[in-house]
């Protein structure tokens, strides 16, 4: 059944539509300062692997920018949120919120049609 408002997902950019991404970014939002990689590593509860392989693609994508230093001898890795990876992320989350609320109205639709989520499978709702 079609219903009258169907969400668009191509509207989502799929750098973000990540879980693991999504947290280093919404740590990096949450701070609104650059974080150090241990600081992302445990706000994002990753490996040094993991984080790593999702950084180096968030920043080939443009959304953020890692300098290193060092303090004293030892090396530094810090990851800045860019401006436009701030208003990237701000569309996609903008986007995600739309078809959320889109598949919000659409299970409404079937549940007064008479028809109920369950398992991925539909049903018809008795007494309706």
């Amino acid at each position: 059944m079609k219903h009258p408002v169907e969400p668009d997902v191509t509207t989502l950019e799929r750098i973000f539509h990540e879980p693991n991404r999504m947290a280093i970014l919404s740590a990096l939002c949450a701070s609104g300062d650059p974080l150090s990689f241990i600081e992302l590593k445990t706000l994002a509860g990753l490996t040094d692997g993991n984080l790593s392989r999702h950084l180096k693609a968030l920043e080939e994508a443009g959304v953020i920018r890692i300098s290193k230093t060092f303090v004293g001898v030892k090396p530094r890795t810090t990851v800045t949120l860019t401006e436009k990876g701030l208003k990237r992320f701000d569309d996609y989350l903008s986007a995600l919120s739309d078809v959320l609320k889109k598949a919000k109205l659409a299970m409404a639709t079937d549940r007064r049609m008479g028809w109920a989520p369950t398992s991925g499978r539909r049903q018809i709702v008795k007494g309706t």
